[in-house]
């Protein structure tokens, strides 16, 4: 049984929106490239002496890698943590190679820097493309940092292993941070990581390709070098990322496109994702636009936009989802698709979250935004508004979202919500196209468990509660896809199993008890 005890209805007119679309890596827009400037290489920086207050003294060179063109020796630079060596990658990787963990060092990105060449959207030769299966493998304890519209890609046919350990995360950060110079509100400094990967899109660059097809991409467009992604290979590998902090992303490249923390393009269920933090991206925590994606134990913290964005027909599912807005920024919690006139292009988004806190501190126009026609699916977690004036839970836009099931259009129905507990001054809000806060409120209240006057126990900022821990009853994730795995409580990270010590680090938007320090500076191991 539901159970209903506050039922406040919103009225409001229909709202034009800014948010991340299909028609960029993170910007708002109603389907067009995906695009991404790439300058030529900026060059080595010099950077500025700060006064050296740590520990660490900067390695005596730079290690020898497998690719050719090597690493670049750029002297040192001195932060609050101590002095390092600075390592320049090349510009792109040629040969698998491996940035080993090495004491005092640290490693730039030039540039764009891709890992091997694009191999085209079919994993034989028969799209005119070779593959040049090249890995990027980064050690534990390694930190990577850049600056401006600098950003790590991984194209297509190639792959990372990025795996660091909870008591040695990976770091990907800017150079402010390196130089102690950012503050709780410093974002937007650098790229972000990017993986290109051959499973399923829609909304193709190919004028009169079929989605989901392997002539359907889109396009990582630079000026010197333009990359796709997308093909037909569901079960496509990208590589692997775990125990990754990527912090202080989403440098604005042209007009309204920009890059987040983490973005992947076509990324197959082939590539492994897990435990990866996103700090202050000036854009979306992470987005997905198409593929088959899996990733357990995500924490998106201070965003300025939507913390989780998911587009262009990816099927997705997520375990363990932990999200708070920094005091008055961002926008929603969750965006899923864009009303562009492409909603009932197939594979339809398809994405199911569980086991999720979310925490919306900016007043906004709604927590949860689901529309153009997507699936969805919510289960056990929590959505907590802690805004100054009020921001309601959930939001659905166009009747393509709500309409019945219809497997000819590859569409499982409205959205689901499962043992979800909302605790917001307003539950609903109504949405475009018709859409209103009665509709969406029988979409909640058709589902098992959910509860509308929710009284959220969570401690520490982040650390379910008694409530939360005790909540009942509980939806059965293990039906929806052998990916998730039994959890007999709501939220993201239950008391008796805290999955965020060791490799987090500290902000404005979450602490979590001094890991591996401040996010505003570097551990020093």
């Amino acid at each position: 049984m539901t159970n209903i005890s506050r039922n406040l209805i919103l009225g409001c007119s229909l709202l034009a929106l800014s948010a991340c679309g299909p028609d960029e890596i993170a910007s708002p827009g109603t389907g067009g490239d995906i695009i991404i400037n790439n300058p030529s290489p900026t060059p080595s920086p010099t950077p500025t002496p700060t006064p050296t207050s740590g520990g660490v003294t900067a390695a005596a060179g730079c290690p020898t890698i497998a690719d050719a063109q090597g690493l670049t020796d750029e002297g040192t630079i001195s932060g609050p943590t101590g002095e390092y060596r600075v390592c320049a990658t090349p510009i792109r990787f040629n040969s698998s190679s491996t940035l080993s963990y090495v004491p005092g060092l640290l490693y730039r990105l030039p540039g764009q820097v891709s890992v091997g060449t694009d191999g085209g959207p079919a994993p034989d030769n028969s799209d005119g493309f070779d593959d040049t299966d090249v890995e990027l493998t980064i050690e534990p304890g390694v930190i990577i940092y850049a600056s401006g519209s600098s950003f790590l890609n991984v194209t297509r046919g190639n792959s990372i292993d990025a795996n660091g350990t909870e008591d040695r995360p990976i770091i990907f950060t800017s150079r402010d941070n390196i130089l102690g110079l950012n503050n709780d509100n410093s974002s937007g400094q650098w790229g972000g990581v990017v993986l290109s990967g051959r499973a399923p899109v829609t909304d193709c660059f190919q004028p009169g390709a079929t989605p989901g097809t392997v002539n359907c991409e889109r396009q990582v467009e630079g000026a010197a070098d333009p990359n796709f992604f997308g093909g037909a290979t569901p079960d496509d590998s990208s590589g692997s990322m775990s125990y990754v902090q990527i912090r202080f992303s989403g440098f604005v490249l042209s007009g309204d496109n920009e890059l987040q923390s983490l973005t992947t393009g076509g990324v197959g269920s082939g590539t492994d994702l897990s435990y990866i933090q996103s700090v202050n991206s000036s854009d979306d925590g992470a987005e997905f636009f198409g593929g088959r994606v899996n990733l357990s134990h995500l924490i998106v913290a201070g965003a300025e936009d939507d913390s989780l964005d998911t587009d262009t027909g990816v099927k997705a599912n997520f375990q363990y989802v932990l999200a708070a807005q920094r005091s008055g920024v961002g926008d929603t919690m969750i965006e899923a698709d864009s009303s562009n006139g492409l909603e009932d292009q197939t594979p339809r988004q398809n994405t199911q979250v569980a086991n999720f806190t979310f925490i919306q501190r900016r007043s906004g126009d709604q927590v949860i935004r689901l529309r153009g026609g997507t699936d969805y699916g919510l289960y056990n977690g929590v959505v907590i508004d802690q805004s100054s004036s009020g921001t309601p839970c959930i939001r659905i836009d166009d009747q393509e979202t709500i309409r019945a099931a219809n497997a000819g259009l590859d569409d499982v129905g409205p959205p689901r919500f499962n043992s979800v507990a909302l605790d917001c001054q307003t539950n609903f809000r109504a949405g475009s196209d018709g859409v209103t806060v009665a509709d969406v409120e029988a979409i909640l209240t058709s589902g098992t468990g959910n509860t509308l006057d929710y009284d959220n126990t969570i401690q520490n900022g982040y650390l379910n509660g008694a409530n939360e821990d005790g909540y009942m009853p509980i939806f059965d994730v293990t039906s929806l896809s052998s990916f998730f795995e039994s959890a007999s409580f709501i939220g993201a990270v239950s008391a008796s199993n805290d999955w965020t010590q060791g490799w987090t680090c500290d902000s404005a938007a979450i602490t979590f008890g001094n890991n591996t320090g401040n996010c505003l500076t570097l551990p020093v191991y």
